[in-house]
C-alpha cells in the first residue's frame, strides 16, 4: 500500500473540459464543503502556422468557475507539457490562485534553456511558479488536503496530484487501453516511468484516476476517468503483472517510432515559463525555432 497521506473519505467534485485540438483534459476540482477549487492542466490555444494565441479553452473553464461562484486557490501543472500550452497565468489574472509544479522544473528549465539558447535573463530556478512541490508535499483546497507524488519518467518534473479519492496523473498513465506516455524526451527514462507507475498503482484500488490526455484508441469515444484497480488489471503496457524489463523494452522500441508532438517547440518555451509567452528584446511576444536542435 502507499505510504502517502491518502484520505479516501474526501471526495472532490471534478468537472472535466476536453480540448479536441490537443486531446487534453483540464479539470476543475472543487471542495464539496466550500466554494474553493483548483484547476489542473489548463490549455491556452495556439494556431502555430498563423502565430496566433487565443483563450477559448481557458475561457470555458473560467466561465464555469464564475457561473458556480467558485474561488480558485491553485492552478496545478502535472508537468511541463510538450503538446499544449498552459493557460495558468491567464486564468490567474482573471481569477487568482497560485501556480504549482514539481520542483524538478529546474532540471527541465536548464535542459531546454540550452536547447532554445535562452540568455541569462531566463531564470532556471523555478521562480516563475508560485510553488515548487517536493515528493509528498501537501496543499489545501478549502477544507481538502492534497499531496504531490513525484512520478518521473515521462519528464523529470512529473507530479501526480492526489486530492482525496481523486488522482490527476498527467502523462504518467493513460486509460487502460491507451497504456503509458513516451519516455524519450530529454530527462525521460522508461525504467523510472515504470517505477513511477507502480507508485500510482500502490494507491487504493478504488482511487479515481484522471488522465491528462486521451486519443480514443481503436475509435472509441474519448474517456478520461478510470481507477487504480482497472489500470492494474487491464493497462496494456503495465497491467496484469508485466515486468519492468518487458516495459522498458516495449517503451524504448515504441518511442523510437514516434514523431515529435506538433506543438513541442512553442509548448516547451511557454510552459517552462509557467505559461508566459517569451518576448524579444523589444518586448514583443516571440517564439524561437531551433534548427536541428530537437
Amino acid at each position: 500500500m502507499s505510504s502517502y497521506p491518502v484520505n479516501m473519505a474526501v471526495k472532490p467534485e471534478v468537472e472535466a473540459f476536453f480540448d479536441p485540438a490537443t486531446n487534453t483534459i483540464t479539470y476543475v476540482v472543487k471542495d464539496p464543503n466550500s466554494d474553493a477549487c483548483a484547476v489542473v492542466d489548463s490549455v491556452m490555444d495556439i494556431d502555430y502556422s498563423a502565430g496566433r494565441i487565443t483563450y477559448d479553452s481557458a475561457d470555458r473553464v473560467i466561465a464555469h468557475i464564475r457561473e458556480n461562484g467558485l474561488k480558485v486557490e491553485w492552478l496545478l501543472e502535472t508537468h511541463v507539457h510538450a503538446d499544449h500550452l498552459s493557460a495558468a497565468p491567464y486564468i490567474q489574472r482573471e481569477l487568482g490562485g497560485k501556480i504549482g509544479i514539481g520542483e524538478k522544473i529546474t532540471v527541465v528549465q536548464d535542459t531546454f534553456g540550452k536547447v532554445f539558447n535562452e540568455g541569462t535573463e531566463f531564470q532556471r530556478d523555478g521562480s516563475q511558479f508560485d510553488a515548487l512541490f517536493k515528493d509528498g508535499d501537501t496543499f489545501t483546497i478549502g477544507t481538502m488536503q492534497g499531496f504531490a507524488m513525484h512520478t518521473p519518467g515521462h519528464t523529470p518534473a512529473c507530479m501526480v496530484h492526489v486530492i482525496g479519492d481523486a488522482a490527476f496523473v498527467g502523462d504518467t498513465l493513460f486509460m487502460p487501453d491507451g497504456g503509458s506516455a513516451r519516455a524519450d524526451f530529454p530527462g525521460g527514462d522508461a525504467g523510472e516511468l515504470y517505477d513511477s507507475i507502480q507508485k500510482v498503482l500502490a494507491l487504493p484500488d478504488d482511487m479515481r484516476l484522471f488522465m491528462c490526455h486521451d486519443y480514443g484508441p481503436n475509435g472509441r469515444d474519448i474517456q478520461w476517468e478510470t481507477t487504480v484497480a482497472a489500470e492494474k488489471a487491464h493497462n496494456i503496457h503495465v497491467g496484469g503483472g508485466k515486468t519492468k524489463a518487458d516495459f522498458v523494452k516495449f517503451r524504448t522500441e515504441r518511442d523510437a517510432q514516434l514523431a515529435m508532438p506538433k506543438l513541442i517547440i512553442p509548448s516547451l518555451q511557454v510552459n517552462m515559463r509557467a505559461g508566459a509567452v517569451p518576448t524579444d528584446k523589444d518586448g514583443r511576444p516571440m517564439l524561437k525555432v531551433p534548427v536541428n536542435g530537437l
